[in-house]
């Protein structure tokens, strides 16, 4: 953190002293006034008013008046854009009159200006990569449930919803729930949570109220952005407080849980406010509050990863719901086989009972409350200095490996900026606390092991079962009466004593099941993510324009640094032994990286061909530097027709967690891939695949049931089957990337195509890979006592091991999106999405990178903001064809699934509100998006807003 601290000073005096600079400068100012019309004569509310070349701009009120304060000499041009209006430029000469400035109507996307694909503004249509936008008006006007859902709809944007709190998306496939590979912005500052690692959807964004674009560009985008980019980033951009002032109130209404099933639906509410002011021509401050609340959608998946196909084949008759070795999709804690051999010699693969989520997870209340502000300095020769501060504290879930529960998640983002027409200087420190949260699958294990161990259980299983089969029962019988007999005294959901259990596990950190090294008396594992850490990041830009004349050059640079306090069960001091690793606390870890591009663009033929070339430099400190290179060309015919091709490359560095985690999890330690960490432990190059050694010991049953032969001899047979893992230790994720698209305007501005196409080829996937390591011996030349030891899991260390695919994966697809204004301001707009794995080469390899993207989704929309006088609607068509699903949590189809949402807008200007009133999947259907995550149907909504914008005068 000392290497920042000169420059936080140097900011903070700018910030005192700002005020004092800024009056002497903005002595003199005077105000223009006007309005800005259609070719009726009809005020335009909304609309922006920039003064060229300068950061001093406004919007009009809900009549289209406006009033601008400044001090900049005469003569100047007005710039003012409208979304589907032609923009226009005014020169003012004077402030002795008012102005009237008339728009005409216009393609929706002709002359929009975008700053995500360049980091430098640009027309959309002349982006030198793929890019997508909503402007203000879109987002207000879309039928989805929030602004941040309408990102769905985005050409090429895949949406997953782990809940109502946390969304996150993804494009080009490789998509997980948790994105690490997808980085988001939010007004410049990265919106992840430092150790979670990944977006937290907009739990901590802007609210509807303050929202004033998003981009989104799909594809690798480490060229300028580095790490945490190589799927794609997106920006979401807000309010500045000069620009748009006053009294905002938002109010919705909402319901979900339409279920069917005799249960009432569940009330959703959600309030926001926002206020702005402009005390100075040269001070202007804003502050945000929102608060939602709500009843999450609930994951309650009865499939079953382990059927008796797989578990028992010998055995048909213990299939479907009388299968002894349940894995279902949302129950915990039934995650081991447990071999039980009975009297007859016959072996079986059995599981514990084990916990549905919805016992777990409670009433499945969530919330989200959001409180951010600025404070804006307008100073000396085009100046803007910012202090921003942002909160969000939610609740919700999430899906590793494992379901976690978030509870009173908190996050919060300082920052400081100073932004001229030539540079943008940031600096931000982002602050996490996980608060109550925990983990399902420690929480689930550690419910059953508190009551009952394994072994005990395992002895009590076999005696009622051989007492059963004794007495007469058949196979299914006795074995329900031995499971029950196990399973005698569990603690049953519903009754105060799972409660008090519940809750007792929930508090403890240490999710190692008992006893510990530490604590040998300890009766009860813990299950609570407590992880309290930060990141430290400063980065600026620079526009070399006034320096360079013949290209367009921009230069920058960044640097960031986790600072990660080891709570001694996610994240420990590795300075200390392996077996005292587990005390919260100790020497904390430090994490950084750096790096640096230079971007040059010029144009030819009478700006008819744009190139643009950039290279990057990133070093982190656990891997060498890495090269990331960019090349693109656009060429425009008379400005409705654009061409553009691009190739890139681009590198990931490990998160925070994939370096340096070491988690025991259920009896599975989760550990960082770094080499170090490894040191004593031998699961990188003597241990086996976890799915081997499963299927080991389905096969030994199997050879036992068949052949009458001893364990021991049934394991020797069968010692093939164990395959040895051989992993190594992490390295970056690489990807090389091909694009080629084409947009244009055509029909005097009524037709708008966008159509990309893209080929990647991914190196060195990051993931995770189950490995088991026998207490001794050597699995490279295993003796009777390591097959042995593959038969019990008190005598094997398991560990997931985040490390590399040996696998080089390509993957291909494209995307069309058409808009056409038909008649009258109505609009229909489409576009359809095609993402392929060219080659599946991940057969063999035990990390499968999952591709988890359908082949097909599409969008359709149909709508007109102005119907009837100030009445507007918009229906949107969602469908998906079926996929399949791979990750740790588990593999299976996510069925195909469509989805209707509409929205009817009315507004009323004089009092300056909107009513809105609409539905999120209107018809109710059922669906999941992802295997493991939550049933999603319909929610219907109606909010009011009240938007106050108005303009002091000095």
């Amino acid at each position: 953190m000392h290497k920042f601290l000169p420059l936080v000073k140097y900011l903070f005096a700018i910030l005192v002293f700002s005020p004092f600079f800024a009056q002497a400068q903005l002595n003199g100012s005077y105000v223009i006034e006007g309005k800005i019309a259609d070719d009726r004569g009809n005020g335009l509310p909304g609309a922006s008013i920039q003064i060229k070349g300068t950061s001093f701009g406004t919007t009009t009120d809900t009549v289209g008046h406006f009033s601008l304060t400044t001090n900049t000499k005469f003569p100047y041009k007005l710039v003012i854009r409208l979304i589907g209006y032609q923009p226009q430029e005014f020169e003012v000469k004077s402030s002795n009159s008012k102005l009237a400035i008339q728009l005409y109507t216009q393609s929706l996307l002709v002359n929009e200006v975008v700053v995500s694909a360049s980091r430098q503004q640009e027309k959309l249509l002349r982006s030198p990569v793929t890019i997508e936008k909503l402007d203000i008006r879109a987002l207000k006007e879309t039928p989805s449930s929030t602004f941040y859902d309408a990102l769905g709809n985005l050409k090429g944007v895949q949406m997953t919803t782990a809940g109502l709190t946390f969304k996150v998306f993804n494009t080009r496939g490789f998509n997980v729930p948790n994105n690490f590979r997808f980085m988001q912005l939010v007004d410049g500052v990265d919106n992840q949570a430092a150790t979670l690692g990944v977006p937290l959807g907009n739990a901590i964004g802007p609210t509807e109220l303050d929202i004033s674009s998003v981009e989104v560009t799909p594809g690798a985008s480490s060229a300028l952005y580095g790490m945490n980019a190589i799927n794609g980033m997106s920006n979401l951009t807000t309010k500045n407080p000069f620009t748009y002032q006053g009294v905002s109130v938002y109010q919705k209404i909402a319901f979900n849980h339409f279920d069917g099933n005799g249960s009432s639906p569940k009330p959703i509410t959600e309030t926001a406010i926002r206020y702005a002011q402009s005390y100075a021509p040269w001070f202007a401050w804003k502050i945000n509050f929102s608060y939602m609340e709500g009843t999450d959608w609930y994951a309650d998946n009865r499939s079953d990863f382990n059927p008796q196909t797989k578990a028992n084949p010998d055995f048909p008759q213990l299939s479907g719901p009388n299968n002894i070795a349940n894995d279902g999709w949302n129950k915990y804690g039934d995650n081991s086989n447990i071999q039980i051999i009975d009297k007859d010699g016959r072996a079986y693969n059995v599981r514990r009972t084990g916990y549905w989520e919805k016992d777990l997870a409670g009433d499945y209340k969530v919330r989200n409350t959001k409180v951010d502000g600025s404070l804006n300095f307008r100073l000396p020769h085009k100046l803007e200095l910012s202090y921003a501060y942002r909160y969000g504290l939610m609740d919700g879930f999430f899906q590793r490996g494992n379901r976690i529960g978030l509870k009173n998640v908190s996050v919060q983002n300082h920052k400081i900026e100073l932004i001229h027409p030539d540079f943008t200087l940031r600096s931000y420190v982002s602050i996490e606390n996980t608060g109550d949260s925990y983990n399902m699958n420690p929480l689930a294990d550690n419910l059953e092991k508190s009551f009952k161990p394994d072994k005990k259980w395992q002895s009590d299983y076999t005696a009622a079962l051989n007492t059963a089969l004794t007495n007469g029962s058949d196979l299914v019988a006795a074995h329900q009466a031995a499971r029950a007999a196990a399973d005698q005294g569990r603690f049953t959901p519903g009754t105060a004593a799972f409660d008090a259990q519940v809750a007792k596990i929930k508090s403890v950190n240490d999710w190692d099941i008992y006893p510990t090294s530490k604590n040998p008396q300890n009766t009860t594992g813990g299950a609570a993510l407590l992880q309290m850490s930060r990141f430290y990041h400063t980065e600026g830009t620079w526009n070399l324009r006034k320096y360079v004349h013949f290209m367009d050059v921009l230069v920058g640079a960044d640097y960031r640094t986790y600072e990660i306090i080891p709570d001694g069960n996610n994240f420990v001091d590795f300075s200390q032994p392996v077996d005292k690793r587990s005390q919260p606390g100790g020497k904390h870890i430090w994490y950084g990286k750096y790096g640096g591009f230079v971007q040059g663009a010029k144009t030819f033929f009478n700006d008819a061909l744009k190139l643009t070339a950039s290279l990057r430099y990133d070093k982190n400190e656990q891997f060498e530097g890495k090269i990331n290179p960019r090349i693109a060309a656009v060429y425009s015919i008379k400005d409705k027709h654009n061409f553009r091709l691009s190739w890139q490359n681009g590198f990931r560095f490990p998160s925070l967690f994939e370096a340096y985690s070491f988690v025991n999890n259920g009896q599975v330690r989760r550990v960082g891939g770094l080499a170090f960490i490894e040191e004593g432990l031998g699961y990188f190059k003597n241990s086996y695949l976890t799915s081997s050694v499963d299927a080991f010991g389905v096969a030994v049953n199997k050879t036992i049931n068949a052949e009458h032969i001893s364990k021991d001899a049934a394991a020797a047979k069968n010692a093939g089957v164990l395959k040895v893992a051989n992993l190594d230790p992490i390295v970056p994720e690489e990807i090389h990337s091909f694009e080629g698209g084409y947009k244009a305007v055509l029909f005097d501005n009524k037709l708008f195509i966008d159509v990309d196409g893209y080929y990647s080829t991914y190196k060195h996937f990051i993931g995770q890979v189950e490995a088991v390591v026998p207490t001794s011996g050597n699995v490279n030349n295993p003796d009777a006592s390591v097959l042995n030891q593959m038969l019990d899991k008190s005598l094997q260390n398991r560990y997931r091991v985040w490390t590399n695919s040996k696998s080089t994966v390509n993957n291909y697809g494209f995307a069309v999106a058409v808009t056409y204004d038909i008649y009258k301001s109505f609009t229909v707009s489409a576009n359809a999405n095609y993402n392929k794995l060219a080659q599946d080469k991940t057969k063999d390899d035990a990390l499968i990178p999952g591709f988890n993207t359908p082949d097909w989704f599409t969008n359709v929309s149909f709508g007109n903001r102005n119907v009837l006088p100030n009445l507007g609607f918009n229906v949107v068509w969602h469908w998906q064809n079926t996929f399949y699903w791979q990750n740790l949590f588990g593999n299976g189809d996510v069925p195909a699934y469509s989805t209707v949402d509409a929205q009817v807008t009315y507004r009323v200007p004089k009092i300056k509100t909107a009513f809105k009133l609409g539905a999120s999947n209107l018809f109710n259907s059922s669906y999941f998006q992802y295997v493991g995550g939550p049933t999603i149907r319909g929610l219907y909504y109606f909010s009011i807003t009240f938007d106050d914008v108005f303009k002091k005068k000095w």
